[in-house]
């Protein structure tokens, strides 16, 4: 595979990423596409390991998810901003203390969010409860799969 292959696969990571966080966009299953047209295009044992892993995580989010109350977001006053800032958050915590970082830096980001909407940590940290609780750990659950499934690739790639 070459470079522009791999970009265009990363890219449609990336896309699946930030449609993880954007209400009707079917972000994991675009995670998923990627690294499906990644492993069809690689004939590497490495490459149909880390599409079965995919497999498997996605598969377990999804009944993660489904365990989990309904989505309520819009009810709680999430915005598409603060799906910015938890996005950002998540993956600058994914980076930083790689892959358990990616909860703290999704919960920073709702909190960030809300200390400069609301002005004030009580009210912060009870709008960042509400987001939770209304559909933010479903987000979670499933931005923390794909991220884990991106740093997979990327893995698999960088070692070739």
């Amino acid at each position: 595979m070459g470079v522009w292959e791999l970009l265009l696969v990363g890219l449609v990571l990336l896309a699946g990423l930030c449609g993880v966080l954007v209400p009707g966009v079917p972000g994991s299953w675009l995670v998923w596409a990627a690294v499906l047209w990644w492993a069809l295009t690689v004939p590497q044992p490495v490459a149909w390991g880390v599409l079965v892993g995919a497999t498997a995580a996605l598969l377990l989010s999804q009944v993660v998810r489904w365990a989990l109350p309904p989505r309520r977001l819009r009810e709680s006053g999430a915005t598409p901003r603060m799906a910015v800032y938890a996005g950002t958050g998540a993956l600058a915590g994914f980076v930083l203390v790689p892959v358990l970082g990616a909860i703290p830096g999704f919960l920073g980001g709702v909190y960030l969010h809300e200390r400069l909407r609301l002005g004030r940590h009580r009210e912060a940290m009870a709008a960042l409860g509400t987001v939770m609780r209304s559909g933010g750990t479903g987000v979670l659950v499933e931005l923390f799969t794909c991220l884990l499934i991106a740093a997979a690739w990327v893995g698999a790639v960088v070692r070739g």
